[in-house]
Order: structure tokens, then sequence, then C-alpha cells
């Protein structure tokens, strides 16, 4: 009996898609909601059954023509089994909210708080990113700002904005920065702002955080996340559970492919911060944040 050209067809076109979406990992992170899995699942039987039904109608022998059918829905099933299984849950919101994350280089936000968008997005959260610099001083500004919008299609947030203001030196723009900050606070309405912290070495990170607070400065809820250059006075005293969305993080960090030589953007080094922080707040894995300011919602 020969294999129907269907069943190749799809195996093929699973294969290639695995290998152009960066393997495993991203696939975990398209398969998160359920819409992908049964579009994934109608698009498998398309493939499969409706051509081996004419193969067997054409004359294929009774029971050849049963094993081909059976052996093609075994296929189907399995491919929605899979989808199923590699899906990532997370607690729908109740009360949805909006979110803006700030950040002065393209990477900042997908290494720092990554895993906690990740997380906000999957429970049905909006969340918007805004860049200050195109990193220029950290490889090509063009491919720098391609690289922010792939990490930010990888996370599943609504938009990236990718300003062009002079990296390692915003600190001498801290009026634009702010000035940008304050009009995305107005236009998105965000009940969340994520930002640097003050406790870094890297001058550009303690610039948006100046600038932040001043922008955010009648906000009611403003976290600093944990940059790699942080010093040793961060100390978060806020903790987010990544543990079921790491392997997502790390796959929008490598987004960033023009920074995957860096230290810091390391996969290991990745998982080490979210081991060590998961220790501190008695979880798996974990992402820390400074609060400067952090009401209680009750959600109805």
């Amino acid at each position: 009996m020969t294999v129907p050209m269907s069943a190749l067809l799809l195996v093929a076109l699973l294969a290639a898609a695995t290998a152009a979406l960066g393997g495993t990992r991203t696939l975990r992170r398209r398969f998160r909601r359920p819409r992908l899995i049964q579009a994934a699942a109608l698009a498998s039987a398309a493939l499969l059954v409706p051509p081996n039904a004419l193969h067997a109608a054409a004359g294929t022998p009774g029971p050849a023509a049963a094993l081909l059918l059976a052996a093609s829905l075994a296929a189907l099933s399995t491919v929605a089994g899979l989808a199923a299984a590699l899906r990532i849950t997370a607690p729908p919101a109740r009360l949805p909210r909006r979110v803006l994350a700030v950040g002065a280089h393209p990477d900042d936000v997908e290494l720092a708080c990554g895993g906690t968008l990740l997380r906000l997005v999957d429970s049905g959260h909006e969340v918007r990113v805004l860049v200050m610099s195109r990193g220029g001083a950290g490889g090509d500004p063009a491919t720098r700002a391609r690289e922010a919008t792939a990490g930010g299609l990888f996370l599943g947030v609504t938009g990236v904005e990718v300003l062009d203001l002079p990296d390692t030196r915003l600190a001498a723009h801290e009026n634009e920065m702010a000035a940008a900050i304050e009009e995305a606070i107005r236009r998105y309405r965000p009940d969340i702002v994520f930002t640097h912290s003050a406790n870094d070495q890297h001058q550009d990170h303690r610039a948006v955080h100046a600038a932040t607070l001043r922008a955010g400065r009648g906000h009611p809820a403003l976290l600093c996340y944990e940059s790699p250059s942080a010093t040793a006075d961060f100390r978060p005293s806020v903790f987010v559970d990544i543990a079921e969305h790491l392997e997502a993080k790390v796959g929008a960090v490598a987004a960033h492919r023009g920074q995957r030589a860096k230290p810091y953007a390391r996969e290991a080094r990745v998982r080490g911060l979210a081991a060590f922080r998961g220790n501190q707040a008695r979880l798996r894995r974990a992402e820390g944040f400074e609060p400067v300011r952090l009401p209680l919602v009750e959600e109805s």
C-alpha cells in the first residue's frame, strides 16, 4: 500500500514549520490558544481525509481502504493531541487590564519581564511595549528595531513602538522620553506600567526609570523590573510565577538574533535568574519587581 501524497505533504509542512518557527519552543508559544489548536486540527483534516476518501472510492480494496482511512484519522488525532499537550495554560482574567512596558533598548523588556508579559497576554490582558532607542550601540539599529517587533510578535503584545533616541545617551533626552511616555499613558490608559529600576549600572536604564517616574507621577501602579545590569541594591518584593512561561521567554529573547552572543542573552543566564528569583519567592521560576506604587485591586 502506498502512502498518500496528502500525508507526505502534511509531514513536510509540519517539519518545515517547526524549523522556520525556531523549533518546538516556538510551537509551544504558537499553540497556547484553543483556536489555534482547532485550526491545526481542521487543516490536518482538510489535507488528509478528503484525498484518502477519494483514493478509497477510486477502487482501493476494502481492507486496504479502511486501513488507509484509519491511518489518516490516527494522524489527525495525533496532531490535535500534540497541539493540546504543547498548549501553555494560564488562568483567564476575570477583568482584563491594559499594561504598558517601557524599555531603553530593543531587548530590555523580553530579558527583564518577558515571562510576566507572556503570562499577562495569555490571561487575556492587553500589553503594549514602548522602546526608547533602536540600540545602535549594540548592533545595526534597523536590524534591532526589526528584532524588537519580532520579539513583541512572539510575546503576543498588541503593539511595539520603537523611538530613535540616541543609544547610551538617553540621559540627555529625558524631556523627550518623559513626553513620549506621558503620551503613551494618555493614549493607552494602562492599569499598570513596567519600567527599569533606579538600581541599575546602565545609564540609559536609570534615565528611562527617571523619565517614567516623571511621566507616571500621577499613575497609581508602577513596577520596576530587573535588567541584566541591575546592581546588588535591586531588592524585589513583588514576584510573578513564570514557570509555565519560561520556555516561551527564552524564545522571545532568542528573537533578538543579533544579541545571542551577549552573555546576558544566553539561555543559561535567563534560566538561572528565573530559578534564583523563584527560590526567593518560594516558586519554581519567577521574575522579581520593585514596586514604586502597587495598589491592591479587587477583581469583579
